[in-house]
């Protein structure tokens, strides 16, 4: 076993205890089990082969898939179940396999964060005698889940597979995927209508989910935002200015009315934070 579930609670405990007041809605919550298997508990057998392993015997794997290769975004109440996939090789074919999404610095010392597959064994799919494409789905509850707002970002995929004849390949370190906060964007322009060659403001908020106190906040300051304008009449935006959110996310800015349109914030995102397009504003210019 890689973590005991009561090293992480002890650990848990600890950290929340020194920091009462930002987690006091996320310690009322209790968090799921990040008491992973090992490749031998999860497969059954001890015969269980390094993934760096040169023997020859050892399955190949290419392929693994999270979530169809998108992000993971989760708000405040998110609850959602998405799929993952490998494909295998072994000579003697592919009996089953195993896809875990973990979070820490290092599988045997440090796991903060467990979205571990619903089912016991895998779907596989046989493409040839020795090749299969297997898959799971997972689950991941904000409310369970995620408790620290720490968690979002990079975690590690863990892929392993075990072969007809019982020979296993397990890599704690596969890949990497983004499990990430969810945001929002508003956007206001005004005056409407407007004079042409008048003034516009174009103002919103840029916000995020906060996993801990399980509400929506404004971003840090100095985030990066790009005003877009869409001309009535067409369907593409274009991108008008870049500017970077205030204090509390608060975004404000000034154009000149040139046409009838409709004005957008757009977010690219951070690596802990989702990117997000704020819905179109319409101007009438007179």
């Amino acid at each position: 076993m890689r973590i005991r579930a009561t090293v992480a609670a002890v650990t848990g405990a600890l950290a929340l205890s020194a920091l009462a007041v930002p987690f006091a809605q996320a310690d009322s919550r209790d968090a799921a089990s990040l008491d992973r298997p090992s490749a031998a508990e999860r497969f059954g057998t001890s015969s269980a082969k390094s993934a760096f392993s040169t023997a020859a015997a050892v399955p190949t794997v290419s392929n693994v898939t999270v979530n169809a290769g998108k992000n993971l975004v989760f708000g405040t109440t998110t609850v959602k179940t998405f799929t993952v996939s490998l494909t295998a090789t072994h000579e003697s074919g592919i009996a089953d396999a195993y896809i875990d999404l973990w979070h820490g610095t290092d599988v045997e010392t440090d796991v903060d964060g467990y979205l571990g597959p619903n089912e016991e064994a895998a779907t596989c799919t046989a493409s040839s005698a020795t090749t299969s494409t297997c898959k799971l789905t997972i689950t991941g509850d904000t409310y369970v889940d995620l408790l620290k707002n720490s968690l979002a970002g990079n975690w590690h995929v863990t892929a392993g597979v075990l072969s007809n004849d019982g020979e296993i390949y397990w890599n704690d370190y596969y890949k990497t995927h983004k499990v990430q906060r969810a945001s929002k964007l508003t956007v206001n322009a005004s005056p409407e209508p407007v004079v042409k060659g008048k003034t516009i403001t174009v103002s919103g908020k840029l916000s995020r989910a906060n996993w801990e106190t399980l509400t929506y906040s404004g971003l840090p300051s100095g985030q990066s935002v790009v005003l877009q304008f869409r001309k009535a009449g067409s369907s593409t935006y274009t991108n008008v200015k870049g500017i970077k959110t205030a204090t509390g996310g608060a975004l404000k800015t000034t154009v000149t009315a040139s046409a009838d349109g409709y004005y957008r914030f757009s977010y690219a995102g951070i690596t802990s934070t989702a990117a997000v397009n704020a819905a179109g504003d319409y101007i009438d210019v007179q």
